[in-house]
């Protein structure tokens, strides 16, 4: 019988990790990026769960904005505007307008106060 939960229990896991991999974010080589692939990032200026980056910042550095359901260590952050925004462990997600392709992270460290979001 501790068997069968043992392998149960594994078989639990294994499915939220498949899950958590097919939602809105996803870890790719030690980053988080979007479903569309690409990196994202945090703020450093962001507070008490709270996005410091709105008007022509969230022209540059757009925000990963909610759909569907999270779960875990996800979940949303109300922005000025009133619309959800993804937060990784409370930090808002934002891509970053300069990269072109799945894989870039030329935002990171821009001004020293923008970073590759982690898990």
């Amino acid at each position: 019988m501790k068997l069968h939960n043992a392998l149960f229990a594994a078989g639990l896991l294994a499915a939220a990790t498949v899950n958590a991999q097919t939602g809105p974010v996803k870890t790719v080589g030690g980053a988080l990026v979007g479903a569309n692939g690409m990196t994202l990032y945090t703020f450093d200026k962001d507070a008490d769960k709270k996005s410091a980056c709105n008007g022509a910042c969230a022209t540059n550095w757009p925000p990963l904005m909610a759909e569907g359901t999270l779960a875990g260590d996800y979940g949303t952050i109300t922005r000025d505007d009133g619309k959800a925004q993804i937060a990784y462990k409370g930090k808002p997600l934002y891509y970053w307008a300069k990269d072109t392709k799945a894989g870039d992270k030329t935002g990171d460290n821009v001004n020293n106060v923008w970073h590759v979001a982690k898990p």
